[in-house]
């Protein structure tokens, strides 16, 4: 993000990151699927998550917050969530060596049955990922 970008709305910061980090495609379907009755929630993480937290310059990059997010979601049982922000690492720069270092790690203070399971997660979408999918 620029200097400009100051001057944006936590939404605006919130969009440019959250597209940077799921991609297009994504945050379009979601916008594509949105109703009524998410929109409010839509525009809450796009502003609280993507534009206030993600957005921060300065000391965490998106590899970082990537991999913290993806511990985050592990230790809690986020599924589908982890699966999303897997295969954002292909635009955040954490690497598959670094992401099965951080679910090593999550094994020693989470425990292993919950590293075991994100990690059957993480390769079966790193397979997806190489196979195009």
């Amino acid at each position: 993000m620029s200097d400009k970008d100051d001057k944006l709305s936590n939404f605006d910061k919130g969009m440019i990151i959250r597209r940077k980090v799921l991609g297009d495609a994504h945050v379009d379907k979601t916008i594509r699927e949105k109703d009524g009755f998410d929109d409010d929630f839509q525009s809450f993480i796009t502003e609280g998550a993507w534009g206030s937290v993600w957005a921060r310059e300065g000391v965490l990059s998106l590899r970082d917050r990537s991999l913290l997010t993806l511990t985050l979601l592990a230790a809690a049982g986020h599924d589908q969530e982890f699966e999303m922000h897997i295969r954002a690492t292909k635009n955040t720069g954490a690497t598959k060596q670094e992401v099965k270092e951080t679910l090593m790690h999550l094994g020693v203070y989470i425990g292993v049955p919950v590293a075991n399971h994100f990690i059957k997660i993480a390769k079966k979408v790193y397979s997806e990922m190489e196979e195009g999918k």
